[in-house]
């Protein structure tokens, strides 16, 4: 999610819906995906929320009334734009012109722009397409973004899902979607230039000359960094031109001696792939061709606001890695690591860059599982990531931890190396989202899931009943303030 702004106490809250945990929150049975009032349930619950909140005089943040307010969803219309727009790949008979869309899935996690705008990403889009056709066989593209491994059937009531009679569909997915918050009239638009992968975020960063940079990661083990720079500033972009669509994106080698190389994802430079378009639709492949380094789940990317060129990132873990690199020192990796890069000369838009662990997750030294991290704080799967405005680093987990507790929040300081936790989440949880207010007296945590992997669907709150403690749990979001009001980390 993400804060923009309106006044000192008013602005536009845009938030991601990721998931639905079904058996907990969303239906009070079992769903029956035959039914198509369930899957178009499912599909609305989906997507992207514009909200306009306000903070009264007790300094409580309410939702307001607005004419900004919006939901998007998985039936939203929306336009593919950049050099994959109208490939053969992403025409089907509802869109043979292959630039008009209906909808965004799974949206993980978010980016902004300086332009105003918000950038959300689709990640795990593949659960959702599958068939009931006699003899159907994946192609090796499906199979490489493990479409057809659904488990959210949505195809059973949706033919649009379903693989025999739309096997272009899932191509229109896995997008990096930028949404304008303050106009609501505006069509999402999914900028392929940034690739076509299981996006955890987008991160924006601004290179030396001016143009535009955006990281992000692909959700899954054994998948690749990426960094997209615009061709050009991108204060120079016009009212039809836009810097996320004509650039070049790269995917990340970090080397052993602790460099590293942007590799880009161009045509005439990835063995096999022809057109620009037949790489952007399959990042993944073309990124494996040119020798990216394969990562244990590279998930969120936070920029420094404060050292030039420096950008940290996630790496959740990947309990099925038996051999290691430099870059993923542990075999085995169930608790997941922290990088920090810094491009060359300080500049997010250098083709190299020197790289570090910031620290290996885990239940502290001297457990023997080669955690660097004090007992006292011990996390494992780090995924959220952000800094705020002072160079502090927030970091939240999704996963089993290493000491009993729940899903948590820590907050780090990236001179000294010290980590503490900040909170800890309800049971079931995942700690996800971040975003500040301008002076940075609030801080907005989302809380997803809660109560998820209960064993009795029936009676949700044996697992948890938060945020009321009474009745059905619901995923909710956490203003943050300090007791004197003053700023956070103060």
């Amino acid at each position: 999610m993400k804060f923009f702004p309106k006044s000192r106490n008013r602005g536009v809250l845009a938030m991601n819906h990721e998931a639905l945990d079904s058996s907990v929150s969303l239906f009070p049975t079992a769903a029956d995906y035959t039914d198509p009032e369930v899957v178009r349930k499912a599909q609305h619950a989906h997507g992207v929320s514009i909200s306009e909140l306000a903070q009264d005089r007790s300094g409580e943040w309410r939702v307001r009334s607005s004419g900004l307010a919006r939901r998007i969803t998985a039936n939203t219309e929306m336009e593919l734009t950049g050099p994959a727009a109208g490939h053969p790949l992403l025409q089907t008979p509802a869109d043979p012109s292959g630039t008009r869309v209906l909808g965004t899935v799974n949206n993980c996690a978010n980016g902004s722009t300086p332009w105003g705008t918000y950038l959300t990403c689709e990640e795990n889009f593949n659960g959702y397409f599958g068939t009931e056709a006699a003899g159907f066989t994946p192609t090796p593209l499906m199979a490489r973004y493990g479409v057809g491994r659904g488990g959210n059937p949505w195809w059973l009531a949706d033919p649009r899902f379903d693989l025999a009679a739309n096997p272009n569909e899932p191509n229109r997915f896995g997008w990096v979607v930028e949404i304008d918050p303050g106009d609501p009239s505006s069509t999402p638009k999914k900028r392929t230039a940034l690739g076509r992968l299981k996006h955890e975020n987008a991160a924006f960063a601004e290179a030396d000359d001016g143009r535009a940079v955006v990281y992000t990661g692909d959700d899954e083990v054994f998948q690749f960094v990426y960094k997209y720079v615009s061709a050009g500033p991108w204060r120079h972009g016009g009212r039809n031109s836009s810097p996320l669509d004509d650039g070049t994106l790269y995917a990340a080698r970090f080397d052993a001696d602790g460099t590293g190389v942007w590799l880009p994802l161009i045509e005439g430079a990835v063995p096999g792939y022809g057109s620009q378009a037949d790489i952007l639709i399959d990042t993944r492949g073309a990124a494996a061709a040119v020798g990216a380094t394969p990562m244990d789940r590279p998930e969120w990317i936070a920029v420094h606001p404060q050292e030039p060129g420096v950008a940290y990132g996630t790496f959740t873990n990947n309990s099925g890695r038996t051999t290691t690199d430099a870059a993923n020192p542990r075999p085995a990796n169930r608790t997941g690591h922290i990088l920090r890069w810094q491009n060359t000369g300080g500049d997010h838009g250098a083709d190299t860059f020197v790289w570090s662990v910031f620290v290996l997750a885990g239940a502290g030294l001297g457990s023997g599982d080669g955690s660097t991290i004090s007992p006292a704080d011990a996390f494992g799967s780090p995924d959220g990531l952000a800094f705020d405005p002072d160079g502090r680093l927030w970091i939240e987990t999704d996963g089993s931890q290493p000491v009993p507790c729940n899903n948590q929040m820590l907050a780090a300081d990236p001179v000294t190396g010290d980590i503490r936790r900040f909170l800890v989440g309800p049971r079931g949880c995942e700690i996800t989202g971040w975003t500040m207010t301008d002076d940075q007296r609030t801080m907005f945590v989302n809380i997803q899931h809660p109560g998820e992997g209960a064993t009795d669907p029936a009676n949700p709150a044996a697992q948890s009943n938060w945020p009321d403690f009474q009745g059905r749990p619901r995923s909710s979001t956490l203003a943050i303030r300090r007791v004197d009001g003053r700023k956070i980390g103060t």
